[in-house]
């Protein structure tokens, strides 16, 4: 599958902005590592290898169980990583957010979505940068 969020290359003009932000969300559908969208040690280690991958300082992490799914909160020093499942639909959300440029929210997203393996992405790239 065809991943459809590209990463964007940074340019210098990345640095001038007062406040760098950029946000990755969609709703994976159709995921078929359903064992991901169940388990919390499973979800809770693709959430921190997405912050490494998306070169991210892990803070801290939280999952909660509710109902069949999992919450599962990553704490980052530039912010947050959260994913919410619902595997009675295969379904989960999934929100990447950076406010420092040199991370990479893009792959740390497109890294979730690999792992999950979801049939349809529907994802936006916001920038949230004060200029």
């Amino acid at each position: 599958m065809t991943i459809q969020i590209e990463s964007r290359q940074k340019s210098g003009a990345e640095h001038s902005k007062r406040v760098y932000a950029t946000h990755v969300f969609g709703n994976l559908i159709g995921c078929s590592n359903t064992r991901a969208l169940k388990e919390r040690e499973v979800l809770e280690k693709i959430v921190e290898d997405a912050v490494r991958i998306g070169n991210m300082t892990l803070l801290d992490i939280k999952s909660w169980k509710i109902g069949e799914g999992l919450s599962v909160v990553a704490i980052i020093l530039e912010s947050h990583i959260a994913i919410h499942t619902w595997p009675e639909f295969n379904y989960a959300t999934v929100d990447v957010y950076s406010c420092g440029a040199h991370t990479n929210p893009e792959e740390a997203f497109n890294y979730i979505v690999e792992m999950l393996k979801p049939r349809k992405i529907e994802a936006k790239i916001m920038d949230r940068s004060l200029e």
